[in-house]
Parts: C-alpha cells; structure tokens; sequence
C-alpha cells in the first residue's frame, strides 16, 4: 500500500494543519529567531549552485540565507499565505527562490533532485512521520545532506507545547511533533537510507520588544498553533488558566530584565548523510 495514500480522516486532518499554519501572522513569530536560522545555514557550508530544498520553509528564515550563498534554493510550504511571505521577502531582499505551495509528505520533486534537504521547526510538523522522513531521504541526492531543526520536548517551546496541551488537547490519533527532538526516535527515523547521523542539542535566541505577557498575546495573535487552542476554549475561565500557565512560564524562562522578552529554546540539530 502506498504510505502517501491518505484516508478521508487524514485529509480533514491535513486541512486543520493548513488552516492553523494559516492563521494569525506566522511571520512575526519567525522574525524573532531569523538570526538563529541564519546561523543554522551556516553550519551546512553551502556552495554556489547546490540544489537546496527548504522544506516546510514558512516565510523563508532558511531559504533567504541559504540563497545568499549563491545556492539554488526552493521551498516548499502547504500554507499559501506563508508562500504568498516568502516571495514577498525574497523579492524585498533581491533574491531569486522559488516558492511552492506543498505537502512535504509528498513533494512533487524527482527522487535525489537537490544535495541539500533542510528544515526549521516544519517538518516536524507534519502528521506522519514515518511518511515524512521517507520523503526527506527521496529527494536527497546520494551522499547529500538532510539538515533540520526541531524543537526538544524537555526545551522551552516543547514546554510550552505541553502547557498549552493541558488546556486544550491537540488532535489525537498522531503522534508528537516533539518527537522529532528526540535522539532516540530520530535515530529510528532514519536507521534505512542514511550512512551518518549528527545529532547535536543546540540553543537559539527569541527576542521580543515587549513584556513577557504581551508576548503571550503576541502568540496569541499571531501564532497559529496558540490562537487555534485559546479559540477551542469557548469558556472565558479556562481561557484565562491558560494564558496565566503560558504567562507563568514565558516569565520564569525570560532572560532579560529590561522590559524585553528573551528566551533561549533548545532545538535537536539533526544532519543525516544520504546513503
């Protein structure tokens, strides 16, 4: 049977994906670790005219220093509105990408096309992932690099995450994006396809201009993810405990005492060496 096949049930699923990535303002999230994402790239030492997927790019945090280089760069995003950014933010930085709209369960890319597939706090996402990394490894040329960065369960996005799950459950029936930040399940991932793997903990700054309470309604607002679990809560009470939860622990994490918000959210780095 073909894995990417979906069911009736995950069709609906992928659309609720869609539509939570759609809201809000995703961009203003990502702006807070551009540098982060930056400095990501970096370490994949990329060379002029490599062929560099971004996959699940939202508004193009890897793909603008990717292109940088002088690489070729696509990315590829199932929300249009985050595609509509990307190029908008390209084209303001004088850079030519190419940006789609898709699923990176099923890529409408040759097998082995680019040298490099990377992510940032995408792909993650996506609700098979068993279907997810096959589709990784296939567009990665032999010998090529699959680079990404996900979010730790025991790091202050992956707490966050479960904060928020407490008051409002996340769709059942798939397994945590979390997991993807777990040494030992990424090591399972990619145990087929891959002759080495490098997984290294690293952190990455979030800065906001503004209290750690106003960037709780900053996500809020603009975080698809937030905004999607304070609308599921139809009760002003149980909207209040989350957002005093989410307040509480933006305020124990902050870094910074001057008025600003700082965090420092641990991701697993993980590069894999197609075979």
């Amino acid at each position: 049977m073909d894995g990417k096949k979906m069911t009736s049930e995950m069709e609906m699923l992928k659309s609720k994906l869609r539509g939570t990535w759609m809201a809000g303002d995703f961009g203003r999230i990502a702006s807070s670790y551009s540098g982060g994402a930056a400095e990501f790239v970096e370490r994949l030492e990329l060379k002029p005219g490599m062929r560099v997927l971004d996959a699940a790019c939202g508004t193009g945090n890897l793909s603008l220093p990717a292109a940088r280089t002088g690489a070729t760069v696509v990315g590829l995003d199932l929300a249009p509105n985050l595609i509509e950014q990307a190029r908008a933010n390209a084209e303001e930085a004088g850079l030519d990408i190419r940006f789609e709209v898709g699923d990176v369960e099923d890529m409408p890319y040759a097998d082995g096309e680019f040298h490099v597939v990377m992510t940032m706090f995408g792909a993650m996402f996506a609700p098979r992932p068993d279907v997810t990394a096959a589709e990784l490894k296939r567009v990665c040329s032999p010998g090529g690099l699959i680079a990404m960065a996900n979010w730790t369960p025991g790091g202050f996005i992956g707490q966050m995450f479960k904060t928020t799950g407490k008051h409002a459950a996340p769709p059942s029936g798939i397994e945590s994006p979390l997991l993807w930040g777990d040494i030992e399940t990424v090591n399972r991932r990619f145990e087929n396809g891959i002759a080495a793997l490098y997984l290294t903990p690293r952190p990455i700054e979030m800065t906001f201009p503004f209290s750690t309470d106003e960037t709780v309604e900053h996500f809020r607002k603009f975080y698809g993810p937030t905004q999607k679990a304070f609308e599921s809560l139809t009760d002003a009470d149980l909207r209040d405990d989350l957002r005093r939860d989410l307040e509480d622990i933006w305020a124990a994490s902050n870094m910074s005492e001057n008025g600003i918000t700082r965090v420092m959210p641990e991701y697993l780095e993980v590069k894999a060496i197609r075979s």
